[in-house]
Parts: structure tokens; sequence; C-alpha cells
């Protein structure tokens, strides 16, 4: 098929994904534009002896040829290439790579392009899709025990006053020097340390070693540093702790009562509406947790039993946005650029792999979308506004705002769609609801750390 101009073009298939396009541009058009981007200079430039735009042809020819040259094949590429593309109804992943011949006034000009296009997506099971999704419950102890661990936090050390020797649970203040066979052991000791006995913030066996220590005594604690230990040369190694108790302290903890709530802040009122709002708030992050885990599930099963091509130019790119996204975590944590390279070779394979997986996933999810008329309406991003007004207390009218901006809208409508598909595959599939416990020993059998 050609155009009214005769613009000759042919289509290759270089592989699944990749294709070449051949482009003829006849001498026709090749003339004209040479001809506009004469005109075009030789409005603005002054040229010795002749006032500006009024220098012959002739003259801008000589002195800007090779400029008008490049200026003529930028212009004759980006036109016909993009009509070429539109001639074959072709959606391009990747920019093209472009290759072209000499470029002659008068004569014909072909270039070819070479580019990855958008695989054809089948969708082979959506439906009925194998998904175990963890059955959540409350655990019977679970406010006792934030309440406690409320409590612990807001509690005050406080002497031990009883006569008796150091306990499990106590906090003891000690000094303690270490020593190895070698000799003393670097950065092994310490003066006035609080440590709180069965904590295990220590070397195993040390803290049960203090345990019986009276006050104002002395005290060898024989122990060996863990065979996995994270200082390899001292992995497994026997270590002697000279030891010396201080004194004892224990924490007090505030009485759980109506006072205790208020005092904590906010809108609590009682020490009923505390336990109701634990539970409330633990309730709504693991329902989000499981859902989050859920999905990962789906998406990971969706992309097993519906292969798609991955274009090599995305897989890059995302490959490329993985590491970059790893670097700046590494770096926000004060590793340097040695331990990141390190990191980012022994990880190749990883994250190659997760860059298919996300690509993928996002071409079946587009597809289905498509397919099952579930993209984000204007009913559906009205309604995200009103959801988040009411959850942060902002104006709806602020909301709306932020949101007019193209890319956070675009975003937004992404996330909505997504939600939508995962929605519609969940209430699709072949559900089934297990314990947390059985989730955890199929990540184990599958490999999954």
């Amino acid at each position: 098929m050609n155009t009214p101009t005769q613009l000759k073009t042919t289509l290759e298939t270089v592989s699944t994904l990749e294709r070449k396009l051949n482009i003829q541009v006849p001498a026709s058009e090749v003339q004209a534009a040479f001809e506009t981007a004469y005109k075009s200079i030789q409005k603005h430039v002054a040229i010795k002896g002749f006032r500006q735009g009024k220098a012959p042809i002739k003259a801008v020819k000589t002195m800007y040829g090779d400029r008008v040259k490049q200026d003529v094949v930028n212009d004759l590429v980006q036109k016909y290439y993009s009509t070429a593309l539109r001639e074959h109804a072709l959606d391009p992943v990747s920019f093209p790579t472009i290759e072209f011949d000499a470029l002659d006034e008068g004569k014909d000009f072909g270039f070819t392009a070479e580019f990855e296009i958008r695989p054809n997506v089948t969708l082979k099971k959506i439906e009925k899709l194998p998904l175990k999704r963890e059955k959540f419950e409350l655990k019977s102890t679970f406010i006792d025990e934030a309440l406690e661990d409320i409590r612990k936090n807001r509690s005050v050390n406080v002497p031990v006053l009883e006569n008796r020797n150091a306990q499990m649970g106590d906090i003891a203040v000690l000094d303690f020097k270490g020593f190895l066979e070698t000799g003393e052991l670097e950065n092994g000791s310490a003066e006035g340390h609080e440590l709180e006995l069965g904590s295990n913030m220590f070397i195993p066996g040390f803290e049960e070693g203090v345990v019986g220590m009276a006050i104002g005594s002395d005290k060898e604690v024989k122990v060996a540093f863990p065979e996995g230990y994270h200082v390899a040369e001292l992995a497994g190694k026997p270590v002697t702790f000279k030891v010396t108790l201080h004194k004892l302290l224990k924490k007090d903890l505030p009485e759980l009562n109506d006072e205790f709530a208020r005092s904590l802040g906010g809108k609590t009122e009682s020490l009923e509406h505390l336990k109701e709002s634990i539970r409330k708030d633990h309730v709504q992050r693991e329902e989000k947790r499981v859902r989050d885990e859920t999905k990962s599930r789906l998406m990971k099963t969706l992309v097993e039993n519906n292969p798609v091509d991955v274009p090599k130019a995305l897989m890059a790119e995302q490959k490329k946005s993985l590491v970059e996204d790893l670097k700046k975590r590494m770096e926000s944590q004060g590793m340097g650029a040695e331990q990141f390279e390190e990191y980012k070779d022994k990880w190749d394979s990883d994250f190659e792999e997760t860059a298919s997986f996300m690509i993928r996933s996002s071409f079946l999810l587009d597809k289905i979308s498509l397919d099952k008329n579930l993209r984000a309406t204007d009913a559906d991003l009205a309604a995200k506004f009103e959801e988040y007004a009411n959850q942060t207390g902002i104006e709806l009218a602020r909301v709306k705002e932020f949101y007019g901006d193209e890319d956070r809208a675009s975003r937004l409508r992404y996330q909505i769609t997504e939600d939508k598909v995962v929605d519609w595959l969940i209430a699709n599939a072949d559900v089934k609801d297990v314990t947390r416990e059985e989730i955890e020993k199929d990540e184990k059998e599958n490999g999954k750390n």
C-alpha cells in the first residue's frame, strides 16, 4: 500500500517482536524538503553583500549546504517514519534504530527503521485460577498483648529494692570486657551498660550467665560466638567475659485504666475506646496485608497461565529502573558504591526475573481491563477523590486540585483500573481460604524466602 505522494514502504519481521521498515521517499518530496529548508535559512541569515533575507539561494547552498542536509534528513525521517507506522498500523514500544542512504537533491531518499512492537496478548486462562487466600482471624490475646507493649514503651526504669540476685526480666547495669584465646576482644567491652535479661540482645548464653549474680559481684561468663555470626573471623570462637554487676533495675509499668488511655493523646477517651481503636487499626492493616499478598500470588498465577513475549527494550528499561531504585535505597542507608556493585552483580538474574514479571503482568492487566470493560471511569475517579478526602480530612476541592496534574491523575487511573481487574480476577478465581501456616508452608516448599 502506498500513500498519495508515492512513498514506498515495506515491512520486515525480524523476530517475534522486532520489525524493520524500509522507506523510500520520492525525489519530489526530497526536493521540496530542500527548498523549504533553504528558504527558511534565506529569511534569517545575513550574507555579506546582501540585505538580510535577500541572499540568493545559490549563496545559501554554498554556505549552509551541510547544515541543510542534516536538517532535511531529520525532517524526512521524522515525517515519513510516522507516516509508515500509520500505514502499517504499528505500535512501537522502543525508539527506532535508523539507518539511511546518502541524501542528494532531486533523488529518492531511502532509510530503514528497526524497532520493537507491543506483543499480541492472548488470554489463555483468566477464570478459575487456583488461589489460596489467607483466612485472617484476630487472635484472642492480641489486644492484651498490644496493651502490654504500650505499657512497656511508657514504662520507667526503677531500682530493684528487694535484696536478691539478678533474674530474667531485670535490667542489669554492668561492666564487661571480653577475651578471646588470643587476647582482648576488640570492641568487646563497655561500662555502665544496661542490659535487659531475657531480651536476647547479647551473645547466646551471656544473659543466662548474668542471672544469679549479686549486686557488686564479679563473674567470668564463658560463651561462644554463633557459627553464623556476622563477623566471620569470630564465628564459633569461644569468648570469656569478665563481668561486674553494679545494680539492678526493673520496669515500672503504668496502671492500665481510663487515665492511662487518655494519656496517650489523640481522641482516646477510655480504656475500652483504646481497645477498640487497637482492634480496628490492626484489622485494617491485616486486611490490607492479606489483600496485597493475595494479589501477589494471584498475579504470579496469572502470568504463569498466560505467556506474554517481553520486548527487550522494555526489559532493559524496567531492569535499569529497579537497579537505580536499589542504588538510592542503599545510598540512603549509608552503603557505598562497592557494596552496591557487589549486590547488583550477585542478584542480576533476580532483577531480570522481576522486570520480566512486572512487564508481563502489566500487559495482561491492560488486556483484561479492555476485554472486560474495567478501565477507570470518571465516576471511579470522583469516588476515589471523595474516599481520599474522607480518609485524610482534606477538603475535596484540594484533593481534586492535587490530581489536576495530568501525571498524578494518570497514575491514579491506572491504580483504580488495576484494582478493578484484581477484584474481577479474585471474584472469578477458584479461591481456597486457608490458614497463614499453610500459605507459609507452600511458600517454603516453592523456595520463597
